[in-house]
């Protein structure tokens, strides 16, 4: 299994990123993941650069792969858009790209005004989305009437060698249908084995690509390092489908003071022990992954990584 390191792009800034991205290849990250939001989820984390902008300046400053996890191309961009972006991008890191899509978020897809589809119709614009998509970076001139989206003699002229794979976000049986017909490899946040198997049955391909993410929040203790992932990310801690429906920053921190920390450090690994931070990829392990994004959380991210480098990646891989 491959250890990568994940750009949370709510919580650190665009040079900040960069340089994350930097010493991440140089502590020996197998790749890089990049979230791609308008907003973050509070306005503690206060930040969310334009995700284009900070590919292009990583793909010229390190060499790993770089995965959108995930690019919601159907409500605030058009995917003819973002297919542009993704040639583009794929191009800059010469051809070590790959497209992570999602059905998105209201909080940040919200933005232009328009309604927030319901999750039957959010999965349906993005199975129209990536099938427009893959015909643009044939490189052919496309033109598209469909039911969501519609592209008038649109062509992609820089393109790279070929086409980007596009690795498909999912939770739910629905949406794991829709991931495995549309979708090159599969994406999630959780230690999921299941979904992987059902993914894997779906494609007929039992070697499919998984990716996941996880994020740890270290630290000099335990104590301090639950105080920063309580501060930042208690909304990881909301269930059901309350990511994808709260429109605001504002609402997601209301909805987070029904998390208390205790819950939030039960969730997530805090703290300097090396042992417990290699401890937390044995779930992935045994799910099936074959690469895990790990995220810091809080302002100790030079001196994680470096950690990671010297203790936790040699041991896991």
């Amino acid at each position: 299994m491959k250890l990568g390191y994940f750009l949370s792009c709510e919580e650190y800034g665009p040079d900040d990123l960069v340089e994350q991205a930097v010493l991440a290849e140089r502590a020996g990250f197998s790749g890089l993941w990049i979230s791609d939001h308008y907003h973050p989820w509070n306005d503690e984390q206060g930040q969310s650069p334009f995700v284009w902008s900070v590919i292009g300046a990583v793909s010229q400053v390190c060499s790993l792969p770089v995965t959108t996890a995930v690019t919601c191309p159907t409500v605030r961009l058009h995917p003819a858009v973002v297919a542009q972006a993704a040639a583009t991008s794929a191009t800059l890191l010469g051809g070590k790209f790959v497209l992570g899509v999602g059905s998105g978020e209201a909080l940040n897809e919200h933005i232009l005004g328009g309604p927030w589809p319901h999750a039957e119709r959010r999965l349906e614009m993005l199975e129209e989305a990536v099938g427009l998509m893959r015909e643009l970076w044939t490189g052919k001139v496309v033109s598209h009437s469909g039911e969501h989206y519609t592209v008038d003699t649109a062509r992609i002229y820089t393109l790279p060698d070929q086409p980007p794979p596009v690795y498909v976000s999912a939770f739910g049986p629905k949406a794991l249908e829709v991931a495995a017909r549309i979708g090159d490899g599969f994406i999630t946040t959780q230690p999921d084995g299941e979904s992987v198997a059902e993914f894997r049955r779906l494609k007929g391909d039992d070697r499919a690509p998984a990716m996941a993410g996880l994020k740890v929040a270290f630290a000099d203790s335990a104590e301090e390092g639950r105080d920063h992932a309580h501060r930042l990310w208690a909304n990881s801690g909301l269930p059901g489908e309350l990511a994808q429906v709260l429109p605001s920053p504002k609402h997601f921190e209301q909805a987070s003071t029904l998390v208390t920390k205790e819950a939030t450090g039960e969730s997530v690994v805090c703290g300097n022990d090396a042992q417990e931070h290699r401890d937390a990829f044995a779930p992935y392990a045994e799910a099936g992954f074959d690469e895990v994004f790990v995220a810091n959380m809080g302002p100790h991210w030079r001196e994680m990584i470096e950690f990671y480098g010297e203790h936790v990646l040699p041991q896991v891989r």
